[in-house]
């Protein structure tokens, strides 16, 4: 009998888990319209633009060598893998110094070159990653992230998979290097202790952890006075390991006639003591790691004459396994859309790379949750079972990037075309549902040709006056093309 209600009270739990869930989207929803009525002075909005478009954005570094920004994820009452966005740009020859993070980072270089170095299972991995490239940082692991460019600005998408971090909506950096600013992990143990694990006196553990003062993100060819960040990039991979095993070994150098050498009490000691760094890079300068994936070399899953889309999952870039978290292209045509459908495995953020459209969200009840009008650098998000369509406006292509919660395959179930579940249910069953006959559903479902990506002049957005001029002056090129031939200007809600 105990057992039997014990049961019975679990259903009524998760039953009324889910209830709450779907209707914590709609109460949420309902509650910022209200604010958003209710506040003054705001200018218009479209439907559901402040919950489905993420515009809390935070710039969380900035120095004069770079920025980043990090936009908040959102998630139900019952708390799906919490994601955020993070837009990084650095100048030519700059460098993000080592840190670690409490959640995993997958990055994507949307423009530029790249290296980063991070250690995987207790080694020091080093790779150049160029525009297209996409690379998962796992959570913990200490890495660095350096502009190889000497005329191009790096600008980079990363997700920041939260769920394992320490603060509830936020993530976590703690830097191995660093100064005053930003400071090291380091400097909070006491001077006695550092002197006694790094074997040197205090006076240099003081200098070292005093000399950084240029923020986190910091210029690499300040030729009159080279950095210690400056001299740790600019050595080949070879010499990099011959330096650190000299320091291991306390081996003293003459600094007379060689301005390019550190110190042996170097940032690169504490590299090697807090990353582990001794003795594990190859003679070569290769080592066993994951590699990057090229989205960019990828072959569309689907194309037909109105865009094209593809799906990065775990069977085609392993990391993402370790991240549980898929990745997506899409490139729509103008005035065309990517049909109505749901994905049944995973929530979807987008973040538009090129050009405007419009996408449109609807609730489980039916009822439209949002209709807004995107353009380039914008984010949006789109719950896991919610049905929904992206429709490019008619003065260009409509070109749009992100990632999924799932690192499994997603088989999305289209509501309309020629491959959708209603061509794959007519019968009966669905034209008894619809209140029409067979024959009637049967002329209404084959009337649309074309599957997954579809023409639609008549709910495309109009052109703006700008993109009428791209167009005209013949500006307007698919994605590799169109970054290739970008300029310095802004790109992606970049400053």
């Amino acid at each position: 009998m105990g057992e039997g209600r014990a049961l019975l009270l679990l259903v009524l739990v998760v039953c009324y888990a889910l209830v709450a869930t779907v209707g914590g989207y709609e109460d949420e929803g309902r509650r910022r319209r209200r604010e958003r009525e209710e506040g003054q002075g705001e200018g218009e909005k479209t439907e559901g633009e402040d919950f489905f478009l993420l515009q809390n954005s935070k710039r969380v570094v900035k120095t004069d060598a770079g920025d980043m920004r990090v936009v908040r994820g959102w998630g139900g009452r019952i708390m799906e893998r919490r994601m955020q966005i993070g837009f990084i740009t650095m100048e030519p020859r700059s460098l993000f110094i080592p840190q670690y993070l409490d959640c995993s980072l997958i990055l994507f270089i949307r423009r530029g070159e790249a290296r980063v170095g991070h250690i995987y299972k207790d080694e020091m991995v080093e790779r150049r990653l160029k525009t297209g490239d996409v690379y998962r940082i796992s959570a913990g692991s200490a890495f660095y992230l350096e502009n190889t460019a000497e005329g191009q600005k790096l600008h980079c998408i990363c997700s920041l998979d939260t769920s394992e971090s320490l603060g509830w909506n936020s993530f976590q950096s703690f830097f191995v290097g660093g100064g005053s600013n930003p400071t090291s992990i380091l400097a909070g143990f006491d001077p006695q202790t550092l002197s006694a694990a790094f074997n040197v006196s205090e006076s240099e553990i003081r200098e070292i952890l005093t000399r950084q003062q240029a923020g986190a993100i910091v210029y690499l060819h300040d030729s009159q006075r080279p950095t210690v960040w400056t001299q740790f990039v600019k050595q080949h991979h070879h010499e990099r390991k011959a330096h650190l095993k000299r320091i291991v070994l306390f081996e003293e150098e003459a600094s007379q006639g060689k301005e390019q050498e550190l110190p042996t009490w170097s940032l690169r000691k504490l590299l090697i003591s807090v990353l582990g760094m001794e003795n594990k890079i190859g003679e070569d300068g290769s080592k066993k790691g994951p590699d990057s994936y090229n989205i960019y070399h990828r072959r569309p899953d689907y194309k037909n004459n109105y865009g094209c889309s593809m799906a990065i999952d775990e069977s085609d870039y392993s990391p993402l396994r370790h991240s549980g978290m898929g990745i997506y292209l899409v490139n729509l045509t103008a005035g065309s859309m990517m049909a109505p459908h749901v994905n049944p495995t995973a929530t979807e953020y987008g973040i538009v790379l090129r050009g405007t459209g419009r996408i449109q969200i609807v609730y489980p009840n039916g009822t439209l949750a949002m209709n807004a009008k995107v353009r380039e650098g914008d984010v949006f998000w789109v719950p896991r079972y919610f049905p929904f369509c992206q429709i490019a406006s008619r003065g260009g292509p409509f070109e749009f990037f992100g990632f999924t919660t799932s690192a499994r395959r997603n088989r999305p179930q289209f509501l309309a075309g020629a491959n959708s579940l209603l061509q794959t249910m007519k019968g009966s069953e669905t034209a008894e549902a619809f209140g029409i006959s067979e024959e009637r559903l049967k002329k209404i479902i084959d009337a649309q040709r074309e599957a997954v990506i579809l023409p639609s002049p008549t709910v495309a957005p109009p052109a703006t006056a700008v993109e009428l001029e791209e167009e005209e002056m013949g500006r307007v090129n698919l994605i590799p093309r169109m970054i290739n031939n970008f300029g310095n200007g802004m790109i992606m809600g970049f400053d």
